[in-house]
């Protein structure tokens, strides 16, 4: 019997099974993903009933389109193969496709999440485009037709522009790192904007526009920047993190360009506005000054020295009539007054030597000089006529006849 070693076996097994698989399609779910610091990527690929390992090395690792992720769907193409050292087989993956999706779809839509989540796409961060850009950057391949189209549009619309060309590959491998960095570049030279630009195609030929390092070139640039790539029904990633996004290359240019024609039709309409605000604002002005002169004049120191002195007069014109008609009545006053004067003297004389004569017969028919009854007398106290009865024991008096006064004092005082 011949008798084998290990290793022997494990040799003619693995020559077995590479020759027998050399090249085989299988589907499963992926799992227990682990992405090796190599670059290497293993994993298990599992259906309901069973389990094979598998391994996709560095060098076919970085044409993944995708990102793998654990139950993943997926169809590998690839070998079988024996880890000799374990005695293990695995399947040695060339590619990987998604099953019943294109990887190119694929990561777009996983790269489109990624970048959605992380803000990416938010609107707050977009930066406005400048009304009249002076200096544009266009980043495109200079032999494309996409660039001839934009110049056009630029030469049409608005030919106050400083433009600047960037040529770059806009497919295959390496498009996206030298669109990136050209973008980077042109961020750094004080363009009020800056146009990616390229014409249509397939999802390939468009591919380098939806990589994650021409996106956060996109995102960290301080200009303003439009992704104008491929066709209306074209959207790739540059377009969601752009500033701004444009159907078409040329529809960019319109985009970001004033037209100079409806410029001047424009300056025409300000003009014209600015005419009619001008003639307004000198209508209001002019009667604004003419108020104000009106206004000047009615409050002036002459106006208020005419209105004074008319004052016045008014007032000296009412006094000079207030003084004549004073007089004037003073004067029939006076007539009157010359008329009644000679009646009014002696009615006031002939009163006046009535009340004589009255007060001159009372005096005499008072004097004592003129009462000749024998045994009467006068009697007064301090100058002044009184009753007998009126005065009290010791009190003073005079008695006064005709003839003679004597001062008496009373002694006693009875009463009958």
């Amino acid at each position: 019997m011949h008798t084998l070693s290990v290793s022997a076996l494990n040799e003619q097994i693995k020559t077995l099974l590479e020759t027998s698989f050399s090249h085989v399609f299988v589907e499963g779910e992926l799992s227990r993903i682990t992405f090796h610091n190599s670059g290497h990527i293993y994993f298990t690929l599992k259906d309901a009933d069973a389990t094979i390992k598998a391994v996709m090395f560095k060098g076919n690792a970085s044409k993944l389109k995708f990102q793998l992720k654990e139950g993943l769907k997926v169809i590998l193409d690839g070998a079988i193969t024996l880890y000799k050292p374990r005695g293990e087989y695995q399947i040695n993956c060339f590619s990987i496709e998604p099953a019943g999706h294109g990887a190119l779809a694929l990561a777009y839509e996983q790269l489109k999440q990624k970048l959605s989540s992380q803000g990416y796409f938010d609107s707050i961060r977009k930066k406005p485009l400048p009304k009249f850009p002076t200096r544009v950057a266009l980043i495109t391949s200079a032999t494309s037709a996409a660039l001839q189209d934009m110049l056009r549009v630029a030469n049409s619309r608005y030919r106050f522009l400083e433009i600047d060309i960037y040529d770059v590959l806009v497919q295959g491998e390496s498009a996206a790192a030298a669109i990136a960095n050209a973008l980077v570049l042109s961020d750094t030279k004080g363009y009020d904007v800056i146009v990616l630009g390229r014409g249509g195609g397939s999802i390939e030929d468009l591919w380098a526009f939806n990589e994650e390092v021409l996106a956060d070139a996109i995102f960290h640039a301080k200009t303003p920047v439009v992704s104008a790539v491929g066709h209306e029904i074209d959207w790739v990633i540059s377009d969601f993190v752009a500033d701004s996004r444009a159907p078409t290359p040329s529809a960019a240019m319109e985009i970001i360009l004033p037209d100079t024609h409806e410029l001047y039709q424009y300056l025409d309409s300000l003009q014209s506005q600015l005419s009619n605000v001008i003639a307004h604002k000198i209508f209001v002005k002019k009667q604004e000054l003419q108020h104000l002169a009106a206004s000047y004049a009615q409050h002036s120191l002459e106006k208020k020295f005419t209105q004074k002195k008319q004052e016045i007069e008014q007032l000296r014109a009412l006094l000079l009539q207030h003084v004549a008609f004073k007089i004037q009545n003073f004067m029939k006053d006076l007539e009157y007054s010359k008329m009644q004067f000679p009646q009014a003297m002696n009615a006031t004389l002939s009163l006046k030597q009535n009340q004589f004569l009255q007060l001159k017969n009372m005096l005499e028919s008072n004097n004592p000089k003129f009462k000749i009854k024998s045994g009467f007398a006068q009697i007064s106290q301090n100058a002044k006529v009184i009753d007998l009865a009126s005065l009290n024991k010791d009190d003073l008096f005079e008695v006064q006849d005709t003839q003679m006064c004597i001062t008496a004092k009373v002694m006693d005082k009875k009463i009958y």
